[in-house]
């Protein structure tokens, strides 16, 4: 259950920007979880509606934008993003790939309030 500790640091992040700004609230949080991140989208969205309610976050979207696997091609430069986890380049059968997407998890846009 390592997303509770996820979303308690993305809740801080976001608390810290919306000081920052000078922000009275948060509208909207979209965040990119790539599909090999090892983070469960569903446990995200239970764990941000249980800590948003104490904080700035409170009453906030929590908008999930889930990144497939993305596969480049070190022999013949072709750039994938293939259906199932395979290693493998399906243009050329090279296994000389580098994952280059889908491990991620990012913070992607914050909306903020101000009064």
């Amino acid at each position: 259950m390592h997303e509770f500790s996820i979303v308690s640091a993305l809740i801080n992040q976001c608390e810290e920007l919306a000081a920052e700004h000078k922000a009275t609230g948060i509208a909207r949080v979209a965040v990119k979880i790539g599909a090999l991140s090892g983070v469960e989208p569903q446990l995200v969205k239970t764990a941000f509606d249980t800590f948003r309610e104490d904080g700035i976050c409170r009453g906030a979207e929590l908008e999930m934008d889930i990144a497939p696997l993305e596969l480049d091609c070190q022999a013949c430069g072709t750039i994938t993003k293939p259906d199932e986890v395979a290693y493998i380049c399906p243009n050329c059968q090279s296994h000389d790939v580098k994952v280059s997407g889908g491990e991620e998890m990012l913070l992607m846009q914050l909306e903020l309030m101000f009064d």
